[in-house]
C-alpha cells in the first residue's frame, strides 16, 4: 500500500466510524471518542479495502485465521476470503447447547494461526482469545488488528508473548 493509499484508507475509516460523545468501552473504561467498527465492517467497499491491507499483515506460514466473536468475525471472514484461508471463530464462552464448542470451524492441535481483532484498547479480550487458541493446541503466530487505540493494549499483548501488528494506531489517524 502506498503512503497515499494508506492515508486515504485512514481518512475513510475515520469518516465512517469515528464518533465523539460519552462512551463506555468494552473494557469498562469511559472515553470521549469511539470507533464503531460496525459502521465500517458493514460497508462492503470499505471492508474489502481493510481486508486487503490486513491480509498483508498475515505471516505467510499461517494455516488458519481466527477471530473472536462478534466484533472481529466480519473482518476475519473478509481476510479469509482475501487469502483463501479457513477461519475459526473464537467464542467468549462455550455454547450451552448443540455441540457446546468454544470454537466454530475446524481447529487442530499444531495449527499455525493468525488472530484477527477489530479495535484494541486494553488488549484483554485479544489476549483471552489467544490463550483459548493456545490451550486448544494452536500456535498463535501473530495478532493483527484494524486499530490500536494506544491505551495499553499493545503492551499487554506483547507481555503475553504475542507478535502484534495493528493496521493503524490511533496517532496515525486524522481525528482532528
Amino acid at each position: 500500500m502506498t503512503g497515499e493509499e494508506r492515508a486515504e484508507l485512514g481518512r475513510d475509516l475515520v469518516a465512517a466510524c469515528y464518533l465523539r460523545g460519552d462512551f463506555v468501552l468494552s473494557s469498562g473504561l469511559r472515553s470521549s471518542d469511539y470507533f464503531d467498527k460496525y459502521l465500517f465492517e458493514t460497508q462492503p467497499a470499505l471492508l474489502r479495502r481493510v481486508a486487503r491491507q490486513m491480509a498483508d499483515l498475515v505471516p505467510p506460514q499461517t494455516q488458519r485465521l481466527a477471530a473472536p466473536e462478534l466484533g472481529a468475525v466480519l473482518i476475519g471472514g473478509a481476510v479469509s476470503l482475501a487469502l483463501d484461508l479457513p477461519l475459526v471463530i473464537v467464542r467468549r464462552r462455550a455454547k450451552e447447547y448443540g455441540t457446546a464448542r468454544s470454537f466454530e470451524g475446524e481447529l487442530r492441535a499444531g495449527d499455525r494461526v493468525t488472530l484477527i481483532e477489530d479495535v484494541v484498547t486494553t488488549g484483554q479480550q485479544a489476549v483471552a482469545a489467544a490463550v483459548q487458541l493456545r490451550e486448544a493446541g494452536a500456535e498463535v503466530l501473530r495478532l493483527i488488528a484494524v486499530l490500536d487505540r494506544d491505551e495499553g493494549g499493545a503492551e499487554r499483548i506483547r507481555a503475553a508473548g504475542l507478535d502484534y501488528a495493528p493496521l493503524f494506531r490511533r496517532d496515525q489517524l486524522p481525528l482532528g
